[in-house]
Parts: C-alpha cells; structure tokens; sequence
C-alpha cells in the first residue's frame, strides 16, 4: 500500500504541527506491512526565518521517503502564507505522480493542507484520513472580522464543509471541536487524539528549587502570533509587575514587531525576547523558570482549543500561568494541578494570577497526566485507527 502524507510543516522544522506529523510517521512505521511505503511531502525548513535550518530535499528512512518543497522567502503575513501554500500545493501535486497513493493522510491546522489531501485523494481515488488541529472557518472569521475576509466567509466554510465530508475519518485534535465539525458533517463519527508529551519532556526536569525566585522568573515559548495576543497584554503585565517579576519570551511570529512596539511605548524594562532554540535548548529555560505562562487571544475561536503547549509545559513539573477560555480552561483546569487560568486578555486577572502563584508550591507531581498523555502512547493508537482504513 502507498501512503501520502501532507502536512505543511516537518521537522526540523519548530512547531506543533511539524512534532505531531512527524510523531506519527513514527509510529505508523511500526505498524506497516512489509510491502507499505510512506511518503511524507511536506516543505522545506520556513516556520521561523530567525531559526532557520536546512534540510534534504529528500530523505529515505525504511519505508519512510520524505520529499520537500523548498519555498520562496515569505513573511507571517496572509499574503505571503496564502502565495507560499499555493507553491507547495502545485509542487505536491507534481510530487504524488511518483506514487500513486491508496491512502492519503492530511494534518491541518490551515483548512487548504486538509483540502489540498481530499483532491489528491478524490484524484487517485484514495481513501482519506485527515487530522484536524484548528477550525479554520472560525478563525478566519475571528481575526479578519470584515472587510475582504469577511467576504470570503462563505466560501471557506463551504471548502471546509466539502473536504471534511469527503473525509474517510477525520480527527480533531480537541474534543471541543466536536460541536462545529458534528454540524458540519452529520452522521460522521469523529475521533479525539489529542496532541502529547514528546518522549524528551516524559522525565520531569531536575528542580532543586523549593520557592519561587525574586523577581519571579516568567518563561513564554512559543509563536508570537495574532493568536497568542501578547502585545494586547504583556506590556501592561509586566509594566505592573516591573519590582517583581522579569519575563522571557522565546519565540517569533507575525506579531513578534507589535509587540516589540508595544513594550517600548510602555517603557518597559523587564522583558527580555530571545529568537526561537531547538527543543534541546529550551530546557534550560524551563528549568530556569518559576512560572511557564501561555496565552490565547480573546476570540471565541480559540475557545475550543486544547493549546500544544500545555503538554510540554505539565511535563517539566512547574507551576503554569494560562490565558484561555472555554474547552481549553475547562481541560487544564481539570487536569493539571498547579495550573493558574485567567481570561485572555485580561491583564489585572493576570496580575493576581502572578500575585498568587508566588505563594504557591514551586513544583507539582504530574505523573498521572503525564503517563496518560504520552504523545507515543496516543499516536500508536492513532497509527492504527489510520490503517484501519486499509481494509
């Protein structure tokens, strides 16, 4: 059997989208039959230009081909993004002649790399598996709100409608999806796998530590991006909290200059911004940290999102700071102890939140989420949910 795997995003590439595809390459490797062949097309390195990497334009492990699509140099911005998915597109498109797949597998946070997997499947006549991590219709409609992307509302969601429903099997990646995508295609079983905890975050940190530093030490790593809202409220924060607390944030992003902006116009002098660092790197911060704080923009999009980050963050045994609503709040709030959640957005709640944890222990057990979220544990049962499909 020929399997094609589109997914946008691969390692090493930085981002949640590349550490899941690749997560479960892995594991359906281990469930091939000797005569199954996986082909991965995906992009070349381009999620962060401050962290770029190079990469093969193919690479051949097992049963596994990876081949990639070298883009032409974009920005965060819409535009470009929208050009650089069209070039991918007509380039994977070139690419899936090569093996004329029986299966095709699409992970999706964007709706077109979803969609871009139904045509090749409806072409080849394929079956399809796609992952679903974002509902796009609903995001697009969040940020834009009127104007050009307001228009093209109807449009995407009838796209999002057809490739969901043209779906053999669909997974979202947080139950609080399933409201929206049980509407949109009625009668359609869908399944839960949710994102995990990477096997280099499954041993806790060694935190000698039994109190919190002063000024506590306030860690963000991530996208800075229009979904993450930080320029809406850390330069606020951290303005307030100038005695007592220092702020790092590890990342880049479409919003990474606004925010940039925004901490010099508040005159703020406790905010350091480091460019993106390999997963290797990262813990060290994390073990510098008091506190590991993420955040969602106020949209009601992002209400049913279970955020990437919160596994990684549960795993290191720190205190966590959260600015989510809705699915998402309900979830960590629900199962990770020694997790603090105030309202997107809203920076006194955030104060408090800063305010309260510093009294609060400086490390928690987390060994049963842990144990039940391992990113391997979930993709293997995933893997075979996949094949399934194969008859």
């Amino acid at each position: 059997m020929n399997i094609t795997f589109l997914t946008f995003y691969y390692p090493p590439d930085l981002s949640a989208g590349s550490f899941r595809a690749a997560a479960l390459v892995e594991a359906l490797s281990g469930q091939l039959r000797a005569e199954d062949r996986i082909t991965v097309i995906t992009t070349s390195p381009n999620r962060y230009k401050q962290a770029s990497v190079e990469a093969p334009d193919t690479e051949i492990y097992g049963p596994v081909t990876i081949k990639r699509v070298q883009l032409p140099r974009h920005d965060s911005g819409m535009v470009d993004q929208a050009k650089a998915f069209a070039h991918f597109s007509l380039h994977a498109l070139r690419l899936v002649r090569a093996n004329r797949p029986d299966l095709v597998i699409g992970t999706s946070s964007r709706l077109f790399t979803a969609s871009l997997a139904a045509a090749v499947a409806t072409r080849y006549r394929a079956k399809l598996y796609l992952d679903i991590r974002d509902i796009f219709s609903d995001t697009i409609g969040d940020i834009f709100g009127v104007g050009v992307g307001r228009l093209a509302m109807p449009l995407i969601s009838a796209l999002e409608r057809a490739t969901i429903r043209r779906a053999d099997a669909v997974n979202l990646v947080s139950p609080g999806f399933l409201g929206v995508f049980e509407e949109m295609a009625p009668g359609k079983l869908f399944r839960t796998f949710t994102n995990g905890i990477d096997p280099e975050w499954l041993k806790p940190l060694s935190v000698s530590a039994t109190s919190f530093s002063r000024p506590v030490n306030i860690i963000f790593a991530g996208n800075i991006g229009e979904g993450q809202g930080l320029h809406k409220i850390l330069p606020i924060v951290a303005k307030k909290l100038e005695a007592e607390a220092r702020f790092t944030i590890v990342g880049a992003g479409g919003r990474r200059r606004q925010l940039e902006m925004a901490l010099h116009d508040a005159g703020v002098v406790n905010v350091e911004l480091v460019d993106p660092v390999p997963r290797s790197r990262l813990a060290d911060y994390y073990i510098a940290a008091d506190l590991l704080f993420l955040h969602l923009n106020d949209y009601p999009a992002f209400e049913k999102v279970i955020p990437s980050k919160v596994f990684e963050y549960a795993a290191t045994g720190k205190p966590i700071l959260a600015g989510i609503a809705g699915y998402g709040a309900q979830f960590i709030s629900g199962n990770i102890v020694g997790a603090a959640v105030f309202r997107p957005c809203d920076a006194k709640a955030m104060v408090d939140c800063i305010r309260r944890s510093m009294n609060a222990p400086a490390s928690y057990d987390r060994r049963t989420f842990v144990q039940r979220f391992s990113r391997s544990t979930i993709m293997k049962e995933m893997a075979a949910d996949v094949l399934s499909l194969r008859g």
